[in-house]
């Protein structure tokens, strides 16, 4: 039985997102301003259902993530750090290294919360404006393109508060951008302007302001919807195989799925769609469970 088939992302009542499903593009939006969209705990939780759901019922063709307020999101709720969980033992291992151990899986299921972005069948794309700080500077880093608002700012502050980022940050944002920009804003926490993260590619384009940015994205994302989506989808795989293995071995992959994906009618119906002047129809993807 699938886990996560009882979740329907755009009826359920999130506490930290709003989603809606149009033109085969669902859109997340993050949506508590008055806390400048900290990650309080319901995020770790509700955001990896979220996208999963779509993910597994094939609900969209390509995702949009954005938000509300002054900030797209300030990061890690310090409640976060500070009250236990309500599932934590009682008592904690009295052995630091029994404690460790454990920490090392609780810190897992926060770095999952991201990467399940990486892992959606469909692109997701980031729509930014404000302060992108901390947390979600890991969390954009999962995403498959970012746009930005010409106010928006990217600080990796977990140094500020004596800390090492961890939960995606480092491993994801040394593929995107020059190791020595990585460094610099590491070890220093300062933050990094629009202007200076479209130069050295963290983000794509910046848009005027937040409105614009959220229709550039919609737009975006509204053009792959329009693809096919095993086509798109069997991008996302390679691109993301390519990033994490050596380019003889992307060939040699790529070699294996494309006998078992290439899909003939898909480009029949694209070369029939173009010479008949009209938009293609192909099918979605199909919906996949996770376990029995």
């Amino acid at each position: 039985m699938n886990a996560h088939a009882t979740v329907d992302a755009t009826t359920t009542d999130w506490t930290c997102f709003n989603v809606a499903i149009e033109d085969k593009v669902a859109h997340i939006q993050m949506k508590r301003p008055e806390a400048m969209n900290s990650m309080i705990r319901e995020f770790w939780r509700e955001l990896p259902a979220i996208i999963r759901d779509i993910d597994d019922n094939a609900r969209a063709r390509a995702i949009v993530i954005s938000s509300t307020g002054k900030h797209f999101c300030s990061g890690m709720d310090l409640a976060v750090f500070t009250t236990p969980a309500p599932n934590a033992p009682a008592t904690p291992p009295a052995d630091r290294h029994l404690a460790g151990e454990a920490s090392r899986y609780n810190l897992r299921a926060l770095q999952d919360t991201f990467t399940c972005l990486d892992e959606a069948r469909m692109p997701v794309i980031a729509a930014l404006h404000g302060g992108v700080i901390g947390g979600a500077v890991d969390m954009i880093s999962a995403c498959d393109i970012r746009y930005c608002a010409a106010d928006a700012f990217f600080c990796i502050q977990e140094i500020n508060i004596g800390m090492t980022a961890d939960v995606g940050t480092f491993p994801r944002l040394c593929k995107l951008i020059p190791e020595g920009w990585v460094r610099e804003l590491a070890y220093t926490g300062r933050r990094m302007p629009a202007q200076t993260a479209l130069r050295i590619g963290l983000v794509n384009e910046v848009l005027p302001d937040h409105e614009a940015v959220v229709a550039h994205a919609l737009a975006t994302a509204r053009e792959i919807a329009s693809k096919s989506p095993l086509a798109v989808t069997g991008s996302k795989v390679m691109i993301n195989y390519a990033r994490d293995h050596t380019i003889k071995d992307g060939l040699d992959y790529i070699q294996v799925w494309n006998p078992g994906m290439f899909a003939t009618s898909h480009m029949a119906e694209a070369f029939k769609a173009k010479a008949e002047k009209r938009e293609p129809d192909f099918p979605d993807l199909a919906p996949v469970r996770r376990g029995m």
